[in-house]
Formats: C-alpha cells, structure tokens, sequence
C-alpha cells in the first residue's frame, strides 16, 4: 500500500473520529469546509491531533493552503519526509 494510501486511512479515520464523519462521505477530493462542513476551530483541532500522531510541528503557514482531504494527506507527507 502507498503511503498516501495509509496516511488517507489516517486522516479519514481522525476526520471520522474527532468530527464524526461518515468514512464513505471523505475521499481525497473532499473540500474540508465545503464538503465536510469543518470550520477553523476544527481545522486547528485536527493539526494538533496530527502533530502528536506525526511527532512533527507544523507550521501554521503550511496549512494555511489546506483545503481538501488531499492537502492534508500531502502536507503530512511532507513533513514526514523532512523528517
């Protein structure tokens, strides 16, 4: 499986556990305000989250550009390969 693979699992898995919402409803194209109905409080909740499970800091101008489920999967890659 990719690592994108895995790390869609993860995000959708947290997205359903914190926000509890439908695993079916998130795909890689999902806009997280649109789409998801998350606001910025919950977009802050979720990098935290992230931060722990990644034991890496993110910057807050890097999810600045966050927008879908994919921005996610590929800012946490990111910051998994700078590790």
């Amino acid at each position: 499986m990719s690592e994108q693979k895995v790390i869609f699992q993860e995000v959708a898995a947290l997205l359903n556990k914190l926000f509890e919402i439908d695993i079916e409803q998130i795909t890689p194209e999902s806009r997280l305000y649109e789409d998801l109905g998350l606001d910025s409080i919950d977009a802050v909740d979720m990098v935290v989250h992230l931060q722990k499970k990644t034991g890496k800091k993110i910057k807050p101008e890097e999810f600045k550009a966050v927008r879908t489920v994919q921005d996610v999967i590929d800012a946490v890659e990111q910051l998994l390969r700078n590790a």
